[in-house]
Protein backbone atom coordinates (compact mmCIF):
# COMPACT_ATOMS: atom_id res chain seq x y z
CA UNK A 1 0.00 0.00 0.00
CA UNK A 2 1.03 3.62 -0.79
CA UNK A 3 1.34 6.23 1.85
CA UNK A 4 3.23 6.02 5.44
CA UNK A 5 3.85 2.91 7.74
CA UNK A 6 1.06 3.48 10.46
CA UNK A 7 2.27 2.76 14.65
CA UNK A 8 0.91 -0.10 15.72
CA UNK A 9 -0.47 -1.50 19.31
CA UNK A 10 -1.84 -4.87 20.00
CA UNK A 11 -4.80 -6.67 20.72
CA UNK A 12 -5.20 -9.33 23.48
CA UNK A 13 -4.64 -11.95 20.65
CA UNK A 14 -1.52 -10.69 19.91
CA UNK A 15 -2.65 -9.01 16.83
CA UNK A 16 -0.95 -5.59 15.81
CA UNK A 17 -3.43 -2.81 15.01
CA UNK A 18 -2.75 0.66 13.69
CA UNK A 19 -3.04 3.79 16.72
CA UNK A 20 -4.96 5.76 13.93
CA UNK A 21 -7.70 5.05 11.89
CA UNK A 22 -10.44 6.99 10.22
CA UNK A 23 -13.79 7.03 11.43
CA UNK A 24 -17.32 7.68 9.62
CA UNK A 25 -20.00 9.03 11.99
CA UNK A 26 -22.58 11.07 10.39
CA UNK A 27 -21.54 9.72 6.86
CA UNK A 28 -23.87 8.08 4.35
CA UNK A 29 -26.91 10.31 5.37
CA UNK A 30 -26.97 12.09 2.62
CA UNK A 31 -26.07 11.11 -0.95
CA UNK A 32 -25.11 14.31 -2.08
CA UNK A 33 -22.64 14.30 0.39
CA UNK A 34 -21.47 10.89 -0.54
CA UNK A 35 -18.28 11.88 -3.46
CA UNK A 36 -16.94 13.85 -0.56
CA UNK A 37 -17.51 11.15 2.30
CA UNK A 38 -15.58 8.33 0.06
CA UNK A 39 -12.86 10.72 -1.39
CA UNK A 40 -11.80 11.56 1.99
CA UNK A 41 -11.72 7.64 3.08
CA UNK A 42 -9.91 6.79 -0.31
CA UNK A 43 -7.13 9.64 0.26
CA UNK A 44 -6.91 8.54 3.61
CA UNK A 45 -6.47 4.92 2.62
CA UNK A 46 -3.85 5.99 -0.14
CA UNK A 47 -1.98 7.67 2.92
CA UNK A 48 -1.23 4.88 4.35
CA UNK A 49 -4.31 4.45 7.00
CA UNK A 50 -5.66 0.71 7.16
CA UNK A 51 -8.17 1.05 9.74
CA UNK A 52 -11.93 2.34 9.08
CA UNK A 53 -14.24 2.77 11.98
CA UNK A 54 -18.00 2.19 11.39
CA UNK A 55 -21.94 1.15 12.68
CA UNK A 56 -24.74 -0.14 11.46
CA UNK A 57 -26.08 3.01 13.32
CA UNK A 58 -24.37 5.62 11.03
CA UNK A 59 -26.48 6.79 8.14
CA UNK A 60 -28.71 3.83 8.79
CA UNK A 61 -26.51 1.59 6.95
CA UNK A 62 -25.38 4.29 4.82
CA UNK A 63 -21.69 4.63 6.10
CA UNK A 64 -20.88 1.30 5.88
CA UNK A 65 -22.08 1.27 1.83
CA UNK A 66 -19.38 4.58 1.65
CA UNK A 67 -16.69 2.19 3.53
CA UNK A 68 -17.20 -0.51 0.81
CA UNK A 69 -17.10 1.97 -2.14
CA UNK A 70 -13.95 3.95 -0.63
CA UNK A 71 -12.36 0.08 0.15
CA UNK A 72 -13.18 -1.25 -3.13
CA UNK A 73 -10.06 -4.25 -3.90
CA UNK A 74 -8.48 -2.74 -1.19
CA UNK A 75 -10.51 -5.40 1.24
CA UNK A 76 -7.33 -7.40 2.16
CA UNK A 77 -5.40 -4.36 3.26
CA UNK A 78 -7.83 -3.09 5.32
CA UNK A 79 -9.01 -3.48 9.38
CA UNK A 80 -12.45 -2.99 9.53
CA UNK A 81 -14.30 -2.17 12.80
CA UNK A 82 -18.35 -2.10 13.03
CA UNK A 83 -20.98 -2.15 15.78
CA UNK A 84 -24.17 -3.89 16.46
CA UNK A 85 -27.04 -1.34 18.06
CA UNK A 86 -27.82 -2.54 21.54
CA UNK A 87 -32.02 -3.29 20.11
CA UNK A 88 -29.82 -5.79 17.93
CA UNK A 89 -28.02 -7.39 20.55
CA UNK A 90 -30.07 -10.34 21.22
CA UNK A 91 -28.47 -13.96 19.67
CA UNK A 92 -30.10 -13.91 17.10
CA UNK A 93 -30.66 -10.50 16.02
CA UNK A 94 -26.77 -9.98 16.65
CA UNK A 95 -25.92 -12.34 13.90
CA UNK A 96 -28.65 -10.95 11.40
CA UNK A 97 -27.40 -7.48 12.23
CA UNK A 98 -23.73 -8.71 11.54
CA UNK A 99 -25.16 -10.60 8.14
CA UNK A 100 -26.68 -6.96 7.02
CA UNK A 101 -23.29 -5.01 7.88
CA UNK A 102 -21.22 -7.83 6.07
CA UNK A 103 -23.49 -6.93 2.89
CA UNK A 104 -23.87 -3.17 3.12
CA UNK A 105 -19.37 -3.66 3.52
CA UNK A 106 -19.62 -6.11 0.79
CA UNK A 107 -17.30 -8.18 2.51
CA UNK A 108 -17.00 -11.71 4.05
CA UNK A 109 -15.51 -10.77 7.37
CA UNK A 110 -15.55 -7.77 9.80
CA UNK A 111 -12.23 -7.93 11.83
CA UNK A 112 -13.56 -5.96 14.90
CA UNK A 113 -17.38 -6.31 15.48
CA UNK A 114 -18.52 -3.61 18.94
CA UNK A 115 -21.56 -3.90 21.01
CA UNK A 116 -22.35 -0.04 20.36
CA UNK A 117 -23.46 0.63 23.96
CA UNK A 118 -24.89 -1.70 26.63
CA UNK A 119 -29.02 -1.74 26.86
CA UNK A 120 -31.15 -4.58 28.52
CA UNK A 121 -30.11 -7.63 26.65
CA UNK A 122 -27.77 -9.82 28.95
CA UNK A 123 -24.19 -9.23 27.93
CA UNK A 124 -23.59 -12.95 28.34
CA UNK A 125 -26.06 -13.34 25.27
CA UNK A 126 -24.82 -10.90 22.95
CA UNK A 127 -21.27 -12.57 23.89
CA UNK A 128 -22.52 -15.68 22.98
CA UNK A 129 -23.52 -14.47 19.68
CA UNK A 130 -20.22 -12.93 19.20
CA UNK A 131 -18.52 -16.20 20.06
CA UNK A 132 -21.16 -18.08 16.97
CA UNK A 133 -20.00 -15.20 14.44
CA UNK A 134 -16.53 -15.92 15.04
CA UNK A 135 -16.60 -19.77 14.97
CA UNK A 136 -18.22 -19.03 11.30
CA UNK A 137 -15.18 -16.94 10.29
CA UNK A 138 -17.65 -13.61 9.84
CA UNK A 139 -15.85 -11.83 12.43
CA UNK A 140 -12.19 -11.84 13.38
CA UNK A 141 -12.40 -10.07 16.89
CA UNK A 142 -15.27 -8.58 18.99
CA UNK A 143 -15.64 -6.09 21.60
CA UNK A 144 -17.53 -2.98 23.09
CA UNK A 145 -18.24 0.65 22.87
CA UNK A 146 -18.87 3.22 25.89
CA UNK A 147 -18.92 0.56 28.69
CA UNK A 148 -18.46 2.48 31.32
CA UNK A 149 -16.44 0.44 34.52
CA UNK A 150 -19.54 -1.28 36.08
CA UNK A 151 -20.08 -2.13 32.81
CA UNK A 152 -16.53 -3.61 32.32
CA UNK A 153 -16.61 -5.63 35.72
CA UNK A 154 -20.11 -7.22 34.54
CA UNK A 155 -18.63 -8.01 31.44
CA UNK A 156 -15.14 -9.45 32.56
CA UNK A 157 -17.54 -11.43 35.45
CA UNK A 158 -18.85 -13.26 32.67
CA UNK A 159 -18.86 -17.63 33.58
CA UNK A 160 -16.29 -19.44 31.88
CA UNK A 161 -14.14 -16.17 31.29
CA UNK A 162 -16.25 -15.35 28.11
CA UNK A 163 -15.60 -11.92 28.72
CA UNK A 164 -12.14 -12.37 28.48
CA UNK A 165 -12.62 -12.39 24.98
CA UNK A 166 -13.37 -8.87 24.46
CA UNK A 167 -10.62 -7.10 22.47
CA UNK A 168 -10.99 -3.25 22.84
CA UNK A 169 -13.51 -0.72 24.41
CA UNK A 170 -14.16 2.35 21.72
CA UNK A 171 -15.20 5.26 24.37
CA UNK A 172 -15.15 9.39 23.72
CA UNK A 173 -11.92 10.29 25.00
CA UNK A 174 -9.76 13.61 24.20
CA UNK A 175 -8.33 16.37 26.40
CA UNK A 176 -11.76 17.67 27.83
CA UNK A 177 -12.73 14.38 28.24
CA UNK A 178 -10.30 12.79 30.48
CA UNK A 179 -12.16 10.94 33.42
CA UNK A 180 -11.20 7.21 31.56
CA UNK A 181 -7.82 7.67 32.84
CA UNK A 182 -9.06 7.52 36.62
CA UNK A 183 -9.77 4.02 36.09
CA UNK A 184 -11.61 2.12 33.28
CA UNK A 185 -8.53 3.13 30.67
CA UNK A 186 -6.16 1.53 33.44
CA UNK A 187 -8.40 -1.75 33.53
CA UNK A 188 -8.30 -1.78 29.95
CA UNK A 189 -4.37 -1.76 29.69
CA UNK A 190 -4.69 -4.49 32.75
CA UNK A 191 -6.67 -7.00 30.49
CA UNK A 192 -4.60 -5.88 26.84
CA UNK A 193 -7.38 -4.14 25.21
CA UNK A 194 -6.54 -0.76 23.90
CA UNK A 195 -9.20 2.25 23.94
CA UNK A 196 -10.41 3.19 20.41
CA UNK A 197 -10.76 7.38 20.93
CA UNK A 198 -14.22 8.42 19.27
CA UNK A 199 -14.30 12.36 18.76
CA UNK A 200 -10.69 12.97 19.53
CA UNK A 201 -10.73 16.97 18.90
CA UNK A 202 -14.01 17.07 20.03
CA UNK A 203 -15.69 17.68 17.18
CA UNK A 204 -13.45 20.89 17.05
CA UNK A 205 -15.04 22.27 20.03
CA UNK A 206 -11.92 22.47 22.07
CA UNK A 207 -9.71 23.95 19.04
CA UNK A 208 -10.01 27.44 20.18
CA UNK A 209 -8.70 27.26 23.55
CA UNK A 210 -5.96 29.37 24.18
CA UNK A 211 -3.67 27.28 25.90
CA UNK A 212 -3.82 24.15 23.36
CA UNK A 213 -3.56 26.93 20.68
CA UNK A 214 -0.13 28.21 22.62
CA UNK A 215 1.16 24.79 22.88
CA UNK A 216 0.72 24.02 18.66
CA UNK A 217 2.55 27.16 18.09
CA UNK A 218 5.44 26.08 20.20
CA UNK A 219 5.82 22.83 18.31
CA UNK A 220 4.90 23.83 15.38
CA UNK A 221 1.50 22.20 14.94
CA UNK A 222 -1.92 22.62 14.44
CA UNK A 223 -4.26 22.61 17.39
CA UNK A 224 -5.92 19.68 15.77
CA UNK A 225 -2.85 17.58 15.67
CA UNK A 226 -1.65 18.38 18.70
CA UNK A 227 -5.12 16.88 20.41
CA UNK A 228 -4.21 13.92 17.80
CA UNK A 229 -0.59 13.58 19.03
CA UNK A 230 -1.59 13.76 22.76
CA UNK A 231 -4.21 10.75 22.10
CA UNK A 232 -1.55 8.64 20.01
CA UNK A 233 0.96 9.30 22.66
CA UNK A 234 -1.05 7.22 25.47
CA UNK A 235 -0.21 3.60 25.42
CA UNK A 236 -2.78 1.63 23.81
CA UNK A 237 -4.85 4.29 22.51
CA UNK A 238 -6.05 4.26 19.05
CA UNK A 239 -7.74 7.49 17.87
CA UNK A 240 -10.25 7.56 15.06
CA UNK A 241 -10.62 11.17 13.81
CA UNK A 242 -13.45 11.90 11.13
CA UNK A 243 -13.01 13.93 8.67
CA UNK A 244 -14.90 14.81 4.86
CA UNK A 245 -12.13 17.51 4.03
CA UNK A 246 -9.17 16.27 1.96
CA UNK A 247 -7.02 19.07 3.85
CA UNK A 248 -8.70 18.45 7.27
CA UNK A 249 -7.68 14.31 6.39
CA UNK A 250 -4.44 15.09 5.73
CA UNK A 251 -4.02 17.50 8.64
CA UNK A 252 -5.02 14.87 10.62
CA UNK A 253 -2.46 12.33 9.34
CA UNK A 254 0.23 14.95 9.95
CA UNK A 255 -0.43 14.46 13.78
CA UNK A 256 1.73 11.17 13.65
CA UNK A 257 5.00 13.17 12.90
CA UNK A 258 3.93 15.67 16.04
CA UNK A 259 6.09 14.89 18.80
CA UNK A 260 5.01 16.69 21.97
CA UNK A 261 7.90 17.11 24.83
CA UNK A 262 7.96 16.74 28.46
CA UNK A 263 6.87 20.41 28.33
CA UNK A 264 4.51 20.49 25.94
CA UNK A 265 2.72 17.28 28.02
CA UNK A 266 3.11 19.41 31.17
CA UNK A 267 1.56 22.49 29.81
CA UNK A 268 -1.57 19.92 28.25
CA UNK A 269 -2.12 18.85 31.81
CA UNK A 270 -1.75 22.22 33.09
CA UNK A 271 -4.90 22.97 30.67
CA UNK A 272 -6.80 20.22 30.45
CA UNK A 273 -6.53 18.58 34.06
CA UNK A 274 -6.17 14.68 34.49
CA UNK A 275 -9.13 13.10 36.96
CA UNK A 276 -8.74 12.80 40.28
CA UNK A 277 -11.34 10.50 40.73
CA UNK A 278 -14.24 8.28 38.89
CA UNK A 279 -16.00 10.45 36.29
CA UNK A 280 -19.40 8.91 34.56
CA UNK A 281 -18.48 8.16 30.97
CA UNK A 282 -19.39 10.64 28.56
CA UNK A 283 -21.14 10.03 25.73
CA UNK A 284 -22.16 11.80 22.36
Amino acid sequence: MAGRAIPTTKLPSGEAVPVFGLGTWRMGEDARRRKDEVAALQLGIELGVTLIDTAEMYGDGGAEEVVAEAVGTRRDEMFIVSKVLPSNASRRNTIAACERSLKRLATDRIDLYLLHWRDSTPLAETVDAFAALTEQGKIRHWGVSNFDMDDMVDLLALSGGRGEGCSSNQVLYNLTRRGIEFDLAPLCREHGMPVMAYSPIEQGRMLKNPELAKVAKTVGATPAQVALAWLLAQDGVIAIPKATNLAHVRENIAALDVSLDEAALAALDRAFAPPKKHQPLGML
